[in-house]
């Protein structure tokens, strides 16, 4: 059962203030749900002080993506081989920063998280690297990030996952959000979205990212209700077995589940 609620980061960022208020009082931090852990059977999971999973990290395996739609959100791979420019809107628990980092070492990786208290945990618990020359974690909002126009037209990947307490809908999802996101990428850009394909915002989101882009291609839905889209700057031949060969690549090279994706994408 589905019970709207509104979520403590959006009630509180959207609160409004007095003219007055505002000039006497400084403007007050927004107040973010609780980050809370918990564990099963070797595998960590976060959570924003409710049941719902933000992410998780197999224990003894930290730099592997572990569930299955984020795995999915890696399926921009397909198409791009040699990235150089990676970004991740939602840091979660840094599966696919980690990931990323991990895989792809000729690549700069960018993670945006605005809730500070995400990245301390990921620092802690989640074994997140440290920035370095490859590796930024930066904490703001990720509709500043892509509207910041130093960032247009520079990156090969975008991967957003941006869910809050409630976790039933993207935080950002106007059409708006999506041209800014389609405008830091390159012209060969791919980016994933994940989204919650029984949930009435499947339907909002995917309008939006169709608005913004030439080309959306959306993973089936997996067992735990994740919807990923594929979306492309400029639109490309679907190209069944050129992207069979390629999946075998991936498949061999980093053990993701990359022939499913291409199963999925051309049965459609």
């Amino acid at each position: 059962m589905l019970i709207k609620r509104k979520s403590i980061e959006k009630e509180e960022s959207s609160r409004p203030a007095s003219a007055s208020a505002a000039a006497a009082k400084p403007a007050r931090k927004p107040k973010y749900a609780p980050v809370t852990l918990s564990e099963f059977d070797g595998v960590r999971y976060l959570h924003f002080g409710t049941e719902w999973v933000q992410g998780a990290m197999r224990i003894r395996k930290p730099n592997w993506p572990e569930l299955e739609y984020a795995q999915q959100m890696m399926a921009w791979m397909l198409w791009q081989e040699q990235p150089r420019q990676i970004a991740q809107l939602g840091l979660g628990t840094g599966a696919l920063t980690k990931f990323c980092y991990a895989s792809f070492p000729q690549a700069q990786v960018t993670a945006v998280e605005l809730n500070p208290s995400v990245i301390t945990i990921c620092e802690s618990m989640f074994k997140l690297p440290p920035n370095d020359a490859r590796l930024q974690v930066l904490e703001m909002d990720a509709l500043a990030f892509v509207n910041d126009k130093a960032n247009a037209d520079t990156l090969d990947a975008l991967q957003v996952d941006l869910y809050d307490a409630t976790a039933r809908g993207p935080v950002l999802d106007t059409a708006e959000f999506y041209l800014a996101c389609n405008a830091c990428l390159n012209d060969d850009g791919v980016m994933t979205v994940n989204l919650f394909g029984d949930h009435p915002s499947y339907a909002r989101n995917l309008k939006a990212i169709k608005f913004a882009f030439a080309q959306v291609i959306c993973l089936p839905q997996v067992h735990d209700g994740n919807v990923v889209a594929i979306a492309f700057k400029r639109a490309r031949d679907i190209d069944a077995e050129a992207l069979k060969a390629r999946a075998a690549q991936i498949v061999a090279e980093t053990k993701l589940p990359a022939k499913s994706w291409v199963k999925g994408i051309t049965t459609k």
